[in-house]
Protein backbone atom coordinates (compact mmCIF):
# COMPACT_ATOMS: atom_id res chain seq x y z
CA UNK A 1 0.00 0.00 0.00
CA UNK A 2 1.55 3.38 -0.83
CA UNK A 3 1.73 5.45 2.44
CA UNK A 4 0.96 9.09 2.08
CA UNK A 5 3.00 10.90 4.61
CA UNK A 6 6.26 8.71 4.87
CA UNK A 7 8.62 9.31 7.69
CA UNK A 8 12.17 9.93 7.16
CA UNK A 9 14.62 7.76 9.46
CA UNK A 10 18.34 9.01 10.02
CA UNK A 11 21.20 6.14 10.64
CA UNK A 12 21.10 6.39 14.05
CA UNK A 13 17.79 5.05 14.35
CA UNK A 14 18.50 2.51 11.87
CA UNK A 15 21.24 1.37 14.54
CA UNK A 16 19.08 1.58 17.28
CA UNK A 17 16.38 -0.42 15.47
CA UNK A 18 19.31 -2.78 14.38
CA UNK A 19 19.62 -3.78 18.10
CA UNK A 20 17.03 -4.21 19.50
CA UNK A 21 16.16 -6.70 16.52
CA UNK A 22 19.20 -8.57 16.82
CA UNK A 23 19.13 -12.21 16.73
CA UNK A 24 15.52 -12.36 15.70
CA UNK A 25 16.35 -11.47 11.92
CA UNK A 26 18.05 -14.31 9.66
CA UNK A 27 17.83 -12.60 6.32
CA UNK A 28 17.86 -9.38 4.39
CA UNK A 29 15.75 -9.06 0.96
CA UNK A 30 16.30 -6.23 -1.12
CA UNK A 31 13.95 -4.64 -4.11
CA UNK A 32 12.90 -2.25 -5.80
CA UNK A 33 9.07 -1.11 -5.74
CA UNK A 34 8.42 -0.55 -9.61
CA UNK A 35 6.77 2.43 -8.92
CA UNK A 36 7.82 5.70 -9.34
CA UNK A 37 10.53 8.28 -7.58
CA UNK A 38 8.46 9.48 -4.39
CA UNK A 39 6.16 6.30 -3.64
CA UNK A 40 7.14 4.90 -0.64
CA UNK A 41 5.22 1.79 -0.08
CA UNK A 42 4.28 -0.32 3.53
CA UNK A 43 5.56 -3.55 2.13
CA UNK A 44 8.68 -2.78 2.89
CA UNK A 45 10.22 -2.11 6.32
CA UNK A 46 12.56 0.68 4.47
CA UNK A 47 12.47 2.34 1.56
CA UNK A 48 15.25 4.45 -0.55
CA UNK A 49 14.25 7.51 -2.85
CA UNK A 50 15.81 8.64 -5.57
CA UNK A 51 18.19 11.27 -3.55
CA UNK A 52 19.18 8.87 -1.24
CA UNK A 53 16.45 9.72 1.68
CA UNK A 54 15.41 6.87 3.71
CA UNK A 55 12.01 6.13 5.03
CA UNK A 56 10.65 3.44 7.63
CA UNK A 57 7.09 2.32 7.67
CA UNK A 58 7.93 0.17 10.60
CA UNK A 59 9.67 1.14 14.52
CA UNK A 60 10.70 -2.82 14.79
CA UNK A 61 12.22 -4.20 12.33
CA UNK A 62 10.69 -7.61 13.21
CA UNK A 63 7.54 -6.61 12.37
CA UNK A 64 6.40 -9.25 8.93
CA UNK A 65 5.95 -7.50 5.83
CA UNK A 66 4.60 -8.74 2.67
CA UNK A 67 7.79 -8.26 0.40
CA UNK A 68 8.88 -11.37 -0.27
CA UNK A 69 6.78 -14.43 -1.51
CA UNK A 70 7.21 -17.19 1.35
CA UNK A 71 9.90 -15.72 3.16
CA UNK A 72 8.67 -12.79 5.42
CA UNK A 73 9.89 -14.00 9.04
CA UNK A 74 12.29 -13.40 10.76
CA UNK A 75 13.69 -11.05 7.62
CA UNK A 76 13.98 -7.19 6.57
CA UNK A 77 12.68 -5.87 3.44
CA UNK A 78 14.19 -2.85 2.14
CA UNK A 79 13.61 -1.25 -1.31
CA UNK A 80 14.33 1.22 -3.55
CA UNK A 81 11.75 3.68 -5.44
CA UNK A 82 12.28 3.49 -8.95
CA UNK A 83 11.64 0.66 -11.35
CA UNK A 84 8.44 2.37 -13.17
CA UNK A 85 7.99 0.62 -16.98
CA UNK A 86 11.44 -0.68 -16.55
CA UNK A 87 11.63 -4.17 -18.63
CA UNK A 88 14.44 -6.68 -19.10
CA UNK A 89 14.96 -9.38 -22.08
CA UNK A 90 16.60 -12.71 -21.31
CA UNK A 91 19.85 -13.77 -22.90
CA UNK A 92 19.39 -16.39 -26.34
CA UNK A 93 22.28 -18.93 -25.40
CA UNK A 94 22.17 -19.82 -22.07
CA UNK A 95 19.49 -19.73 -18.70
CA UNK A 96 18.82 -16.45 -17.20
CA UNK A 97 20.25 -17.76 -14.25
CA UNK A 98 24.05 -18.19 -15.59
CA UNK A 99 23.95 -14.23 -17.19
CA UNK A 100 26.59 -12.89 -15.68
CA UNK A 101 26.74 -9.74 -17.63
CA UNK A 102 23.93 -7.29 -19.09
CA UNK A 103 23.96 -4.41 -21.53
CA UNK A 104 21.27 -0.94 -21.85
CA UNK A 105 18.42 -1.19 -24.96
CA UNK A 106 20.84 1.20 -27.11
CA UNK A 107 23.87 -1.67 -26.71
CA UNK A 108 24.76 -4.38 -28.54
CA UNK A 109 24.09 -7.83 -26.79
CA UNK A 110 26.13 -10.77 -27.05
CA UNK A 111 23.58 -13.67 -26.91
CA UNK A 112 25.25 -14.82 -23.73
CA UNK A 113 24.05 -11.29 -21.93
CA UNK A 114 20.71 -10.42 -20.35
CA UNK A 115 19.13 -6.84 -21.78
CA UNK A 116 18.28 -4.09 -18.90
CA UNK A 117 16.06 -1.24 -19.71
CA UNK A 118 15.78 0.35 -16.22
CA UNK A 119 12.61 2.07 -17.77
CA UNK A 120 11.74 5.53 -17.03
CA UNK A 121 12.61 6.05 -13.61
CA UNK A 122 15.52 3.52 -13.01
CA UNK A 123 18.09 3.35 -9.70
CA UNK A 124 20.36 5.74 -9.22
CA UNK A 125 23.33 5.94 -8.01
CA UNK A 126 22.26 7.71 -4.48
CA UNK A 127 19.81 4.71 -3.87
CA UNK A 128 22.09 2.31 -4.84
CA UNK A 129 25.14 3.38 -2.25
CA UNK A 130 22.23 4.34 0.36
CA UNK A 131 21.34 0.64 0.34
CA UNK A 132 24.76 -0.72 0.78
CA UNK A 133 25.62 1.48 3.27
CA UNK A 134 22.29 0.68 5.15
CA UNK A 135 23.58 -3.04 4.33
CA UNK A 136 26.31 -2.60 6.31
CA UNK A 137 24.91 -1.28 9.15
CA UNK A 138 22.67 -3.80 9.55
CA UNK A 139 25.07 -6.45 9.05
CA UNK A 140 26.78 -4.80 11.58
CA UNK A 141 24.06 -4.19 14.60
CA UNK A 142 22.38 -7.50 13.64
CA UNK A 143 26.04 -9.25 13.74
CA UNK A 144 25.17 -11.36 10.82
CA UNK A 145 27.38 -11.29 7.51
CA UNK A 146 27.23 -9.71 4.55
CA UNK A 147 26.85 -12.95 2.40
CA UNK A 148 25.25 -13.68 -0.39
CA UNK A 149 23.10 -16.20 2.11
CA UNK A 150 22.33 -13.12 4.34
CA UNK A 151 21.38 -10.36 2.32
CA UNK A 152 20.02 -11.00 -1.33
CA UNK A 153 17.96 -9.45 -3.94
CA UNK A 154 14.28 -10.45 -4.97
CA UNK A 155 15.72 -11.75 -8.57
CA UNK A 156 18.50 -14.22 -6.36
CA UNK A 157 16.27 -15.46 -4.02
CA UNK A 158 13.51 -15.61 -7.03
CA UNK A 159 15.91 -17.54 -8.89
CA UNK A 160 16.78 -19.83 -6.02
CA UNK A 161 12.54 -19.87 -5.12
CA UNK A 162 11.42 -20.75 -8.82
CA UNK A 163 9.91 -17.44 -9.93
CA UNK A 164 13.03 -15.39 -11.34
CA UNK A 165 13.81 -14.49 -14.69
CA UNK A 166 13.35 -17.33 -17.72
CA UNK A 167 11.04 -19.39 -15.17
CA UNK A 168 7.82 -18.87 -17.09
CA UNK A 169 6.29 -17.81 -13.54
CA UNK A 170 3.52 -15.15 -14.03
CA UNK A 171 4.59 -13.34 -11.05
CA UNK A 172 8.11 -13.52 -11.82
CA UNK A 173 10.39 -11.13 -10.05
CA UNK A 174 13.46 -9.70 -11.35
CA UNK A 175 13.98 -6.43 -8.77
CA UNK A 176 17.88 -5.42 -8.88
CA UNK A 177 18.97 -8.29 -11.52
CA UNK A 178 21.64 -5.70 -12.49
CA UNK A 179 22.59 -2.43 -11.59
CA UNK A 180 24.95 0.25 -12.91
CA UNK A 181 28.76 0.12 -11.28
CA UNK A 182 29.36 4.00 -10.98
CA UNK A 183 33.52 2.76 -10.22
CA UNK A 184 33.25 1.32 -14.01
CA UNK A 185 31.55 3.75 -16.32
CA UNK A 186 27.88 2.48 -15.36
CA UNK A 187 28.30 -0.67 -16.86
CA UNK A 188 25.59 -2.81 -16.09
CA UNK A 189 26.66 -5.85 -12.98
CA UNK A 190 24.98 -8.00 -11.38
CA UNK A 191 23.07 -6.11 -8.48
CA UNK A 192 23.56 -8.92 -5.67
CA UNK A 193 27.59 -8.63 -5.98
CA UNK A 194 27.41 -4.66 -6.31
CA UNK A 195 25.23 -3.88 -3.21
CA UNK A 196 27.30 -6.51 -1.26
CA UNK A 197 30.63 -5.25 -2.43
CA UNK A 198 29.83 -1.79 -1.74
CA UNK A 199 28.72 -2.51 1.79
CA UNK A 200 31.90 -4.87 2.02
CA UNK A 201 33.58 -1.19 2.08
CA UNK A 202 31.51 0.31 4.82
CA UNK A 203 31.88 -2.17 7.28
CA UNK A 204 35.40 -2.12 6.21
CA UNK A 205 34.90 1.82 6.77
CA UNK A 206 33.33 1.25 10.11
CA UNK A 207 35.89 -1.02 11.45
CA UNK A 208 38.63 1.17 10.91
CA UNK A 209 37.15 4.36 11.89
CA UNK A 210 36.14 2.85 15.34
CA UNK A 211 39.38 1.89 15.86
CA UNK A 212 41.27 5.26 14.87
CA UNK A 213 38.48 6.59 17.43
Amino acid sequence: MLVENPVKITETQIKKMAKLARGRITTIYLHWTAGHYGQVFDDYHLCIDQDGTVYATCDDFCERKSHTWMRNGGTIGIALCCGYDATCELPTAICAKAAWSAVGPEDYRDPYEAMIDGGSEPPTEKQIEAVAKIVAILCKELDFPNSSDRVMTHCEIAFRDGYGPGSGDPETKWDLWFLPDNARNNRLCPGGCLIRGKAAYYLWDMKHKKKAA
